[in-house]
C-alpha cells in the first residue's frame, strides 16, 4: 500500500496538538520535505521558483497565458490549459483572505483571466477571476 502522505500531519503538528513548545530552529524529520526531496532539491526548487516568480511578463487582453511550473496556487486554470487575458490592472486589488496562515493573504491580484470550465453548473461558460500575474507565462 502506498503512504500517503498528504494525509498525515507534519512533525510540527504532530509537536503542536501534543502541546510540546518546540524552537523554531529545532531540526525537524525529512517527513518535513516533499515526499522523495532531500535538502538539496528542496533548496533548488526554492530558488527556482523565485527566479520565476520574480520575472515578470506583459500581458495585454486577448494574450493565452497558462501558470508558471511550480507557481500554480489555485484550483484553476488546470495545469497546461489556457486562459485568456481579459483585462489588466494597473492597480492590484488584494485578496481579503483574514488569515495570515493562508497562502492567498494579501496577494497581489492584478490579471483578470476568463477561463471556461469543463465540468459543473457553469461547463462551457466563460468565467472571470482575478490572479496574481507573476505566476503566470505565456501559453504556447
Amino acid at each position: 500500500m502506498k503512504n500517503d502522505r498528504s494525509k498525515q500531519g507534519s512533525a510540527k503538528d504532530l509537536l503542536s496538538k501534543l502541546q510540546i513548545d518546540v524552537e523554531s530552529s529545532m531540526p525537524l524529520a525529512d517527513e518535513d520535505l516533499p515526499y522523495g526531496c532531500s535538502h538539496e532539491e528542496l533548496v533548488q526548487a526554492l530558488q527556482t521558483r523565485f527566479q520565476a516568480l520574480r520575472r515578470r511578463q506583459c500581458f495585454q487582453p486577448g494574450d493565452l497565458v497558462t501558470w508558471k511550473p511550480g507557481l500554480r496556487n489555485r484550483r484553476y486554470p488546470v495545469d497546461g490549459r489556457p486562459a485568456i487575458v481579459l483585462q489588466v490592472l494597473t492597480e492590484p486589488v488584494f485578496d481579503e483572505e483574514l488569515n495570515s496562515g493562508s497562502n492567498y493573504f494579501r496577494e497581489p491580484l492584478d490579471l483578470v483571466l476568463g477561463l471556461v470550465l469543463e465540468e459543473g453548473e457553469q461547463r462551457g461558460n466563460l468565467l472571470a477571476w482575478h490572479f496574481d500575474s507573476r505566476r503566470f507565462g505565456h501559453w504556447k
